[in-house]
Parts: C-alpha cells; structure tokens; sequence
C-alpha cells in the first residue's frame, strides 16, 4: 500500500530517503502533484513511466531547488539566466542543453541531448529537494491520460499500491501544468502553455515562437525544442530480428543468438522494467561501438508490446523510421 506522510519535517526527511533509494513518491507544488523518482537512477525513471502507464518515452522534467543547481547540469545562455532570475521559483520549465558531464538519466530526457529543468516554488517541494540532494524528475502523479491531480487524494485515488509514498502537500494554488519554454536554441519556443502566461515571458525576452518545429505526433515524444531524428542512432535500426548478422550490432532482450560484431543485454531475463532503464544506454553504445568496429547496422530483438514493452517498441519503431530527408531529417 501507499503510504500518506505529512508534510512535516519527519514527512519530507522521510519521503526524500526513499527518493534516494529508488522509490516513488507523489508530492505537491504550486502546480499539480508530481510523482517523483531519483532523476539520476534510471531504474526509478524507468518506474514512474510503469507507475503511470505511460505508452511513449515523453521526456520528463527535472525538479531542483534553485536555478545553480539546474544550471550546473544544463548549459545556461544569457536569455535562460534572464528569465530564471524572473520567474524561478515558479512554474516555468527550461528546456536546455545537457551539460557533457549531465548525472541525470538518459531515460529522463527520452535519449536527447537537451533537459527540461525546474526550479518549483512550493514550500514543501522545495524543502524536499534540498533533503533528496539530487535532482527529481516527476511528471503528473496520475495515470496516464487522466486528469492531472491537484490533491494527495487524487494522486490516491490513481496510484494507490502502484507506488511507494504521497507526501501530502495541500491543495495546488495554480491547478495547471508549468509552461515550457524551449531555449536551446535561437529562437525561444512556447511548447506548453501554462503557469507563466506567454506575454509575461514576451516582456522578458522578446518575440517567442508558438509551437514545436515538427508535426503534431512528432512534437508529442520528443524532447521539447528537438526534432525527431535527435531519436535515431547513425546506424540503420532492424526490429525484430530473430538472427543476427556478421556485421551488425545487436541489442539484445533474453537469450541472444550467435554472432554479431558487438551486443548490449537489455534484460537477459525479458523484464521490460530493466528494459527500460537500459534501452537508450544500449542504443548509443551500440551505435559509438558499432560504427567503431564497421558494423552496417543495429539489429534489435523482438521485445513483447505488454508493460513498458509498448514504450520500448514506440521508441524502437521511430529509431527505426526511413531516413528520406522530410520530416524526420
């Protein structure tokens, strides 16, 4: 069962010891409650995308304490430090290159080279990110699909024995996502609207474009700001593969056939879960290792559509996608 903590000293040194030790913990900002894991661990990233039942690697936004701790693990322009010193602690996401030596989980940014930062202006989440010591990717604390909860008994009422605690933080004063803005490159991008209304961001900045640069299915898996080949390897993907090649890589799930020039295990035991955790780890191994050794391409074994096999398949299958310079490009 789930446990209900309040948010008392007590409450938040024990909510933020499980979040050090890979568990998941729902809890409240000025926005909606957040379902929080270890954005370092992958494996606890890997959890909230099952907690939730989430069929695609969206990237998922990293909670901080304050902008120099976000902007230790991101690379901070003039306009991102701008609007920071504006609206941080407050519901406004950055999204931002990594930085090179970036702790945080591939899986948290969905593979890319950019992340989604925030610095929360809730007491009681601020107060829990500073005893977590690390930064906490949280997305909605709700199934997905459902209503975005704004209570701890909404965040009960979806999630109960799926995950570890919910630090009780109130009802949220805003009741609508962060906005996000896009600063990785030139030109800022609105790809949320949200808690920060796009006029006050216009007053700080400038011109701001609406929208992603991509197609609407394009816009909804990648890493805000990014196009979707960011999602690809340089080597050509096969799926499903039952053999492999001489002279492909192989991304391997369970037992694992013959040959090959190099292979990386997701799950030797066929869990997606671990599968999960893994995959954008295997994928740019595979593709600096392959490319390395001469291999023509990645062959990736069948991996069951059930659980987060969904996820790792809607993944796979756009990794996979013909390269003919359109949208993808």
């Amino acid at each position: 069962m789930t446990q209900i903590l309040r948010a008392d000293k007590a409450g938040v040194t024990r909510a933020a010891a499980l979040l050090r030790g890979g568990a998941l913990v729902g809890f409240g900002t000025e926005t909606v409650y957040g379902l929080g894991g270890d954005a370092t661990n992958a494996d606890a990233v890997a959890a909230i995308f099952h907690a939730k039942g989430r069929p695609r690697f969206n990237p998922l936004i990293c909670h901080y304490p304050s902008a120099e701790s976000a902007f230790r693990q991101v690379v901070a322009d003039e306009r991102a430090r701008r609007v920071a010193a504006a609206f941080w602690p407050g519901p406004l996401t950055l999204v931002l290159p990594r930085q090179s030596d970036c702790p945080v989980a591939l899986l948290t940014g969905a593979g890319l080279d950019t992340l989604a930062v925030r610095v929360p202006r809730h007491p009681v989440a601020m107060a829990l990110l500073r005893e977590a010591r690390r930064p906490i990717a949280a997305p909605s604390a709700n199934r997905s699909g459902q209503v975005s909860p704004t209570s701890a008994q909404h965040v009960m009422d979806g999630l109960n024995g799926r995950i570890d605690a919910v630090l009780d933080s109130g009802r949220c004063a805003v009741g609508v996502e962060s906005t996000v803005l896009d600063l990785s490159g030139p030109v800022p991008v609105l790809l949320r609207p949200g808690g920060v209304i796009a006029e006050a961001l216009e007053a700080c900045l400038g011109p701001i474009r609406r929208g992603g640069p991509s197609a609407p299915d394009d816009e909804a898996l990648r890493s805000p700001g990014m196009m979707l080949s960011h999602y690809a390897p340089d080597l050509p993907v096969r799926l499903d593969a039952a053999a492999v090649a001489s002279d492909e890589a192989l991304l391997a799930f369970g037992p694992k056939p013959a040959g090959g020039l190099c292979s990386f295990q997701l799950s030797l035991s066929g869990d997606t879960v671990e599968a999960a955790a893994r995959l954008f780890e295997g994928l740019r191994w595979l593709d600096a290792e392959g490319r390395r050794r001469g291999a023509r391409g990645i062959a990736v074994m069948r991996i069951p559509a059930t659980g987060l096999g969904l996820a790792i398949n809607d993944r796979l299958r756009r990794a996979a996608a013909p390269r003919d310079g359109g949208a993808d490009a």
